[in-house]
């Protein structure tokens, strides 16, 4: 069955979808079976028990619209960058955020930008492509 997802709350991890039936389901996240993090808006295929949605994956179309809607930033040249020039700022530039960058140029004699682009680079490797695509995406 196909349908569209209403609400879904990571801290929950509960949501609703609204079926092309006209019926509401209810779903957890242990019946989300795709790589891609469920939001509203989006297409899902799934299976429909009493009022539970169950094997909920997002359909192809969807798919598409998320990769072209996060665009191409890597996060592994982002934590590349973080770790051999950040505290020059480069990785901020890389990933769009020109003032930040500035910042860090601004202050590369003291040496504090080093520090916490070595910490970005660690939250880069450790952060999923889905959320690095969310946050850093164009």
């Amino acid at each position: 069955m196909k349908g569209t997802i209403l609400d879904f709350s990571l801290q929950r991890n509960q949501g609703i979808i609204a079926a092309e039936d006209g019926n509401r389901y209810e779903f957890t996240s242990h019946a989300w079976k795709d790589r891609s993090v469920p939001h509203k808006g989006m297409s899902v295929d799934f299976a429909a028990h009493r009022n539970q949605a169950q094997d909920i994956y997002a359909t192809a179309n969807e798919k598409i619209f998320v990769y072209q809607k996060f665009g191409h930033k890597n996060r592994f040249i982002a934590a590349l960058l973080a770790f051999f020039l950040g505290g020059f700022g480069v990785h901020k530039f890389y990933l769009g955020q020109t003032g930040w960058g500035i910042v860090y140029l601004i202050f590369c004699w003291t040496f504090i930008p080093y520090l916490i682009s070595f910490i970005e680079f660690i939250i880069y490797l450790c952060t999923s492509d889905e959320k690095f695509a969310a946050k850093y995406g164009e």
